[in-house]
């Protein structure tokens, strides 16, 4: 550089300030090559020397006189910076300025029409090579904001260092920082549209997180497990449809076992075998982990996520989840994850005010704000909001093979009244309480998740009577596989709760389910919500003594196994864990060493198995002509029964329910066939524990009317007992 009048006129005082402020509107203007390539313009806060260099030639810069920071001088071709910092280390970087951009014009319109179904391939932090240099693309959407800037260790978290390059009228900012690689902590600082810095936040789209409590975004990459579970996508149409047995077992996974003197938390990896394994053994059909998304409080259990694209590090990495699922598939079980696109928390790291404005989240608090959880709701109706949580749930069911979402307090959602009083909320166009918006974005998830990943299955968790859930989208339903049975499990707790003397005031409460049985394709959910928050565990609900309570409980899994719909128990309620669950520790195993819990584990074992092996018990979940009454108005003796057809081929299942401390003998129940009937399960075997009444093994009909059937049999009914009769064919 000649001399000073020179340096200032490649960049003047007014730019090298607003760069050194952080607030330059276009740093790729002012920084990099010149416009007419003659020069350099390199600012690197905390350089004593910098030079450009390249395989022939060294060129020491000047700094402008207005900002030690701010380096000056001839350009080379295809250079890169011998950078000598105040400690004495020299080192040689590639210069981020000199680069192109990465996002091509069709993602930006796109993204601007909230259309992009794989948006997390452009957005987010990417380890790629870029003009012959590896390093990590960033990119994120804040439309608002004056100034966006990657930070991290790598810049001694300084924002001025590395502002990115704004992408127009599509709200995004993108930079290429060579050199970085996978394992990368960065944050976003954002000046917002009034000038304020704003709280660093996490990235929107981010792959990989801190260790909660630290809040950093992690650069991880994608796509780096091999699978293997190639044969397991080509069945899981069939595994997952309405005619199939479906049981899941339901689990958060850093308290379903521990490890160590720390009580450690397994590992993805450990839960690979150990947790696989034991829910194959089970006989279960699935498994269904609480929110996998990273989340900054434990104590939310993931239903306050903050990463929505990140497998939460308190396992492993996003590889390591990726095993998990693929070694499920391996044994033959699915994998659904609970995805919470309801709301999200407040954490100033997170999506909230996030380019200063109300950017995700609704301005209004009557439309923006959930009084109950004290989190914010998206803007369903902003195209973008309602593209970045469509795409988040391909991002799953792509990326990690995942067999289903559920999807979480669908009802906060599509009302627009939830939880609020008189004056607390804003009525849609038509005056009403429905959310339209959010009615339109359930509908487009289906629509995408299904269209995109046949077989999967989309479960919708409705505490309302909303009609139409699981009907398909163009014959104007919202598109769900399934729905949680939410009334059914209020019914039949409640029910079951009752001390056996007054369950005959309740009958009802067993029988009227049975009018909306087949209005949707009903899943029937024991989970973890019915067993925190001073609810006690599924044994501690059970009336009586402790033996009591053992056979009350098999004989709910009874009821609750023949009854139409698909099955889900949250992990511990298999073995009646006494204690309501704790996420803090791990179940408790060691009841198993009572073999009345062990008699429980066994039941539902069995009954996962007669499940799966009976096509009536399956197959006509969700039609009215896979069940019929054959014993319903037994109120004094509070005796039950059912038949479960399947087609035609199938052998018929009858279910007897007797559901008082009183042994019935010689009760007479009408079977819809004559013939041999095995008793296929009865919750008082001695091999569960019982006391061994029943039949022997089988019973046969007489030609002796009862009820509307011509022939009957003689029952013995152990008392709190469930007896499954299977139809013998030749």
């Amino acid at each position: 550089m000649a001399d000073e009048d020179t340096t200032k006129l490649v960049i003047n005082e007014d730019q090298v300030r607003l760069l050194s402020q952080g607030r330059h509107p276009d740093p790729f203007a002012a920084l990099g090559p010149t416009a007419d390539g003659r020069h350099v313009v390199v600012r690197l806060p905390g350089a004593e020397r910098i030079s450009v260099v390249n395989a022939t030639d060294q060129i020491a810069l000047e700094r402008h006189p207005a900002d030690a920071a701010t380096f000056i001088g001839p350009a080379l071709p295809y250079y890169q910076l011998r950078v000598c910092w105040a400690s004495g280390l020299e080192e040689e970087r590639e210069d981020p300025y000199r680069f192109g951009p990465v996002i091509g014009q069709i993602d930006e319109y796109l993204i601007g029409e909230g259309e992009h179904r794989s948006l997390w391939s452009v957005l987010g932090a990417h380890l790629i090579t870029h003009e012959q240099v590896p390093g990590v693309h960033f990119a994120l959407w804040a439309p608002n904001a004056q100034r966006v800037s990657v930070v991290g260790d790598f810049n001694a978290w300084n924002g001025t260092t590395h502002p990115m390059r704004a992408r127009g009228s599509t709200g995004v900012w993108e930079l290429f920082l060579p050199g970085l690689e996978d394992g990368t902590v960065y944050k976003y600082e954002i000046i917002g549209p009034d000038g304020q810095l704003l709280p660093l936040k996490a990235d929107p789209v981010g792959f990989g997180a801190e260790h909660p409590p630290a809040t950093g975004s992690v650069v991880r990459s994608l796509g780096t497990h091999r699978w293997q579970d190639q044969q397991w996508e080509t069945r899981r149409a069939k595994l997952n449809a309405v005619d199939a047995p479906i049981s899941i077992y339901e689990v958060h996974l850093g308290s379903w076992r521990r490890l160590g003197a720390e009580a450690a938390a397994l590992s993805y990896l450990q839960l690979a075998t150990e947790l696989v394994d034991y829910v194959a053994d089970m006989g279960f059909t699935h498994i269904e982990v609480l929110p996998i998304s990273e989340h900054p409080f434990d104590g939310s259990w993931g239903y306050q996520p903050i990463g929505l694209f990140a497998p939460t590090v308190r396992y492993g990495t996003p590889k390591d989840f990726a095993a998990f699922v693929d070694a499920a598939h391996a044994r033959g079980l699915g994998v659904i994850a609970d995805w919470v696109p309801g709301h999200f928390p407040t954490d100033q790291h997170g999506l909230g005010r996030f380019d200063g404005t109300a950017l995700y989240e609704h301005l209004d608090p009557r439309e923006g704000f959930h009084p109950d959880w004290n989190t914010l709701i998206y803007n369903y109706g902003r195209p973008e909001v309602r593209n970045y949580l469509v795409a988040n749930a391909l991002y799953w069911l792509g990326e990690y093979h995942l067999d289903g979402l559920r999807v979480d307090a669908v009802a906060s959602m599509t009302h627009r009244d939830y939880s609020r009083k008189e004056g607390e909320w804003i009525a849609n166009k038509d005056g009403g309480n429905e959310n339209y918006e959010a009615l339109e974005f359930l509908r487009q998830t289906n629509i995408a998740s299904y269209g995109q990943h046949p077989g999967i299955a989309m479960i919708a968790e409705d505490s309302t009577a909303y009609p139409g859930v699981t009907r398909p989208v163009d014959a104007g339903g919202l598109g769900f596989g399934y729905k949680w049975n939410l009334g059914w499990m209020n019914d039949s707790l409640e029910y079951f709760g009752k001390d056996p003397i007054y369950r005959k005031h309740h009958h009802n409460q067993l029988t009227f389910g049975i009018t909306y049985a087949f209005s949707e394709n009903f899943l029937l959910p024991i989970s973890h919500d019915e067993v925190v928050h001073g609810k006690g565990s599924m044994y501690g609900r059970m009336p009586g003594s402790h033996a009591d309570k053992l056979g009350n409980l098999k004989a709910f899994y009874g009821y609750m196994w023949g009854y139409p719909g698909k099955k889900l128990l949250f992990m511990g309620q298999e073995f009646g864990q006494p204690a309501e669950w704790n996420y803090q520790s791990e179940l408790d195993w060691s009841v198993l060493e009572d073999p009345g819990h062990a008699g429980v584990q066994a039941v539902v074992r069995d009954l996962n198995r007669l499940y799966r092996e009976q096509p009536a018990l399956h197959r006509g979940d969700a039609q009215a002509g896979g069940f019929q009454w054959l014993l319903v108005d037994d109120v004094d003796n509070q005796v039950f029964a059912w038949l479960r057809r399947g087609a035609p081929e199938d052998p018929h299942v009858v279910v007897v329910l007797n559901l008082t401390p009183v042994e019935r003998t010689g009760f007479r129940l009408g079977f819809p066939v004559s013939g041999r009937w095995i008793e296929a399960l009865n919750t008082d075997s001695a091999c569960y524990h019982g006391a061994n009444r029943g039949h022997g093994g089988a019973i046969e009909t007489e030609d002796v009317p009862a009820g509307r059937e011509a022939q009957s049999a003689l029952l013995t009914l152990p008392p709190l007992s469930a007896i499954y009769f299977v139809e013998e064919r030749s």
